[in-house]
């Protein structure tokens, strides 16, 4: 693992939103990175962030954004190596690589740029090597910064699960159905009146399920030195929002080339280990997959802080009459799947000489 000399700044952007904040809390107190700037809409200028922010996480406000002044989002206020995105797609197209113009190490979690073919989507414990992509990214867009970036929170956990069976029989057909948590809707999110007894089966107004169907496939692809060679993969995919507050669970049926027995599939799911460069990160998520064999878990309550939030819950792993296994998959959306997953990516630009 590289040595820090000294902590690399960094800027939030969107820092008053329930992933901003989640990116304060992940970032309190970390060996590489320290928080220079905090920034948000013109309306929180100027204020501190503790008077300007509704903090909403069940975890302290960190001491040391209390008394922070918010600063625009422009890259004359916010002077940093490393550059947070917790900004809305329509802010983030603009933003974005005006940040990567002016030198900053950009990690979105927008989806703004995932499908660009010299922008790597990643997830550091299965597709390290895509992080490569940055160097084709900077000759052709002439910058000296970059953007990467990582997928959306629902195609997290199932990407992960999939790359451990994908590496050992191979995956050809996934069917799934995603019970996503509120935070996923941010602040103040889904009204009260439209989720308590009931479920919405149409996340975001409409786009989540293509995303799920897409970004798995460049997540699983072969880095092809200048692009991504998409992983030659079926997927379906219902999303849903469910009342519960942190935690996407996926309820998934996978058509293997090779199929196995559930007992070998658990023991690929244990076994699976992060590439080498990713392995000792500091967010690194130890372990990269937990499989729970009890009949009924995982459990978004019990299970999403495994690994510090980090970790992907597996369990369930049994025959499917359809296809050959099913699985239920859990991760923490706003840690694994927001903002952990930015700043795993920025230890990894560190870690590869990136920034």
């Amino acid at each position: 693992m590289s040595k820090v000399s000294s902590p690399i700044p960094v800027a939030i952007l969107g820092a008053t939103g329930s992933v901003g904040q989640r990116f304060i809390s992940l970032l309190n107190n970390h060996p590489w990175f320290k928080v220079a700037a905090l920034a948000a809409s013109d309306r929180s200028v100027g204020q501190r962030y503790a008077d300007a922010v509704r903090w909403v996480l069940d975890v302290p406000m960190p001491e040391s954004a209390k008394n922070m002044a918010i600063v625009p989002a422009s890259t004359d206020a916010a002077l940093a190596k490393v550059v947070f995105s917790a900004l809305h797609t329509e802010i983030a197209n603009e933003l974005e690589p005006a940040f990567a113009r002016a030198g900053a190490a950009v990690c979105s979690n927008a989806s703004s740029y995932r499908r660009g073919e010299d922008v790597p989507l990643l997830l550091p414990e299965i597709n390290a090597e895509h992080i490569q992509l940055v160097k084709q990214q900077r000759v052709s867009k002439g910058w000296s910064g970059c953007i990467v970036t990582n997928p959306n929170c629902t195609s997290t956990g199932l990407t992960i699960a999939l790359k451990a069976l994908d590496n050992e029989f191979g995956v050809k057909k996934v069917f799934a159905t995603s019970l996503q948590a509120l935070s996923g809707a941010g602040y103040p999110g889904v009204s009260s009146l439209d989720i308590m007894d009931n479920i919405i089966p149409n996340v975001a107004n409409g786009g989540e399920e293509e995303k799920v169907e897409w970004e798995p496939r460049k997540m699983l692809g072969k880095f092809a030195g200048d692009k991504i060679e998409l992983a030659d993969m079926v997927f379906s995919i219902h999303a849903n929002r469910v009342a519960v507050i942190d935690g996407h669970t996926v309820c998934a049926s996978v058509q293997l080339e090779r199929p196995v027995e559930p007992a070998v599939a658990i023991q690929a799911l244990r076994d699976y280990a992060a590439p080498p460069s990713a392995r000792e990160l500091p967010s690194a998520p130890r372990p990269v997959i937990e499989v729970r064999e009890e009949a009924d878990r995982p459990q978004p309550r019990l299970d999403r802080m495994a690994g510090k939030g980090m970790t992907t819950v597996v369990g369930r792993v049994r025959r499917d009459p359809i296809f050959d296994l099913k699985f239920v998959v859990l991760s923490h959306n706003t840690i694994r799947g927001a903002a952990g997953a930015s700043i795993y990516n920025a230890e990894l630009l560190v870690q590869e000489g990136l920034v």
